[in-house]
C-alpha cells in the first residue's frame, strides 16, 4: 500500500491516510453566515470520500472580518448549532473536522462589512476592492485577540476535532506577519518579533480558553509575492521555529495574496475574474490578470522547496504540504523523503470528493484536475463552489 494510504497520527488525532482537505472558501453559507444543507452535503461527500481530515473553507470570527458574502461564521453563539449539525454528519460519515479561522484584515470589501477594513497599517488601497483600510488600534488589536478565542471555544463546543489559523493569503493574521503590510512601529510591529506578537498572543489565549490539549494548527504564507518585500522563506522559517516552540500541532505552508495568482498556480481566468468587478475596473484588471499568466503558471508540489527551507526548524511539528498535489507518485516521493508529513489538495476535491477512496482502490493514480481555476472565478463572482471547467453560467 503506498505510504499516504497509511493510518498516521497528527498530534491527538488519527487519521485513516495522509491526505488533507485544505480550506477553500464555498461561498454556501446563507447571509447571517449559518451553514446550509449543500455545505453540509459537501463535505459529507469528501467523508465518504475518506480524506484524512477535512478543513472547511474559512470561518470568520468577527463580523469586521468577513471577506464574502456566502463565507461561513463563527463570530456569534447563534452560528453553534448550524456548525454542530455540520460535525455531527461529518463524523456519522467517517470523517474528522477541522475549523479554519480567519479575519479577513484589509481584504474585507466596505459593502461587506459597512465600514472601513481593519489593517495592521492605513497605506494604499486593496487591490481587489480599491477600499483603503484603517489601521486597527490597540482596541481593535484586543478585540481581534479575543475574537479569536471566542471562536476557538465556539469550534471545540461545535464538536470539532481541531482549529486552524489561517495566517496565509493575505488576511490579517498574514498581514501582520508580513513586513510588507506591517508598517506599524510599536509592539505589534517593526521587527519579526513584533510582527509575530499578535500570532503569539492568539495562540496564548486560545490554549488559555479551551486547554493546552486542543489541537491548534496554522496555515502559514512562506511567500507574499507582493511589490515589496514580504515574507519570504527564511522569514517563515523563523516564524514555524516560534510557532513550534508554542506548541502548534500542525503547519500547513502556502503563498501568495490577492496582489498575485499564486495562491491557485495554474491558469488565470482572466473574462471570468474581471466580471466580478465594478464596470470601470474591468480593463485594468484585465491588463494585470494577464500580467500574471506567466508567472503564476501551474507547477507540480509548487511549495516544496520552502517546505524543504522549513522541515530542518520545526522539530517534530508535522509540516503539510499543499499546491500542486496531483499523483500518487510525487504523494509517495514527498512522503518517503521526509520533505512533508502529509498532503493536502483543495481544487482536485472540489472536482472530485471520492479521488482519495478512488486512488486507494487503485482506479486512479492522478487528480484529474487540470488547475483552471474557473472554480476560483466562480465564488469571486458569487457563485457556490464546484467544478466549472466547463464554464461559468
Amino acid at each position: 500500500m503506498p505510504q499516504v494510504f497509511e493510518v498516521a497520527n497528527l498530534s491527538s488525532l488519527e487519521l485513516r491516510n495522509r491526505l488533507i482537505h485544505s480550506a477553500t472558501f464555498e461561498c454556501m453559507a446563507d447571509e447571517s453566515g449559518a451553514v446550509t444543507d449543500d455545505l453540509i452535503k459537501r463535505y459529507v461527500n469528501l467523508a465518504k470520500g475518506e480524506v484524512g481530515l477535512i478543513i472547511p473553507g474559512y470561518l470568520y470570527v468577527h463580523p469586521r472580518g468577513k471577506a464574502f458574502d456566502g463565507q461561513t461564521g463563527i463570530h456569534d453563539d447563534r452560528l453553534v448549532p448550524g456548525l454542530k449539525r455540520l460535525v455531527k454528519a461529518v463524523h456519522e460519515a467517517g470523517g474528522l473536522i477541522a475549523f479554519q479561522l480567519a479575519h479577513g484584515g484589509r481584504q474585507c470589501p466596505k459593502k461587506v462589512i459597512g465600514k472601513a477594513p481593519l489593517a495592521p497599517h492605513e497605506f494604499g488601497r486593496d487591490p481587489a476592492s480599491m477600499n483603503k483600510p484603517m489601521a486597527a488600534t490597540e482596541t481593535d488589536i484586543q478585540e481581534v485577540i479575543a475574537s479569536f478565542a471566542a471562536a476557538a471555544k465556539r469550534a471545540f463546543d461545535a464538536g470539532a476535532d481541531a482549529i486552524q489559523l489561517h495566517c496565509a493569503h493575505g488576511y490579517l493574521l498574514n498581514e501582520f506577519l508580513s513586513p510588507f503590510f506591517n508598517r506599524r512601529h510599536d509592539q505589534w510591529g517593526g521587527s519579526p518579533e513584533n510582527n509575530f506578537r499578535l500570532l503569539r498572543q492568539i495562540i496564548l489565549t486560545i490554549q488559555e480558553t479551551v486547554g493546552q490539549d486542543r489541537m491548534v494548527m496554522v496555515k502559514m504564507n512562506t511567500d507574499d509575492f507582493t511589490p515589496k518585500k514580504g515574507i519570504t522563506p527564511d522569514l517563515a522559517a523563523q516564524y514555524a521555529a516560534w510557532l513550534a516552540d508554542l506548541g502548534i500541532a500542525a503547519l500547513e505552508v502556502s503563498s501568495g495574496t490577492y496582489y498575485t495568482f499564486h495562491t491557485v498556480r495554474g491558469n488565470v481566468p482572466v473574462d471570468d475574474l474581471a466580471r466580478a468587478l465594478p464596470w470601470w475596473m474591468r480593463p485594468m484588471a484585465k491588463v494585470i490578470f494577464k500580467k500574471q499568466v506567466l508567472p503564476c503558471r501551474f507547477q507540480e508540489l509548487y511549495h516544496l522547496p520552502a517546505a524543504e527551507r522549513i522541515k530542518p526548524v520545526i522539530g517534530n511539528m508535522p509540516l503539510i504540504l499543499v499546491g500542486g498535489v496531483r499523483t500518487l507518485e510525487e504523494m509517495d516521493e514527498v512522503l518517503s523523503t521526509q520533505k512533508a508529513d502529509f498532503l493536502s489538495m483543495s481544487r482536485p476535491f472540489i472536482r472530485e470528493p471520492f479521488l482519495a477512496k478512488r486512488m486507494k482502490q487503485g482506479k486512479t493514480k492522478e487528480a484529474s484536475c487540470i488547475s483552471c481555476n474557473k472554480c476560483f472565478a466562480a465564488v469571486f463572482n458569487g457563485l457556490p463552489l464546484r467544478c466549472y471547467v466547463d464554464g461559468l453560467p
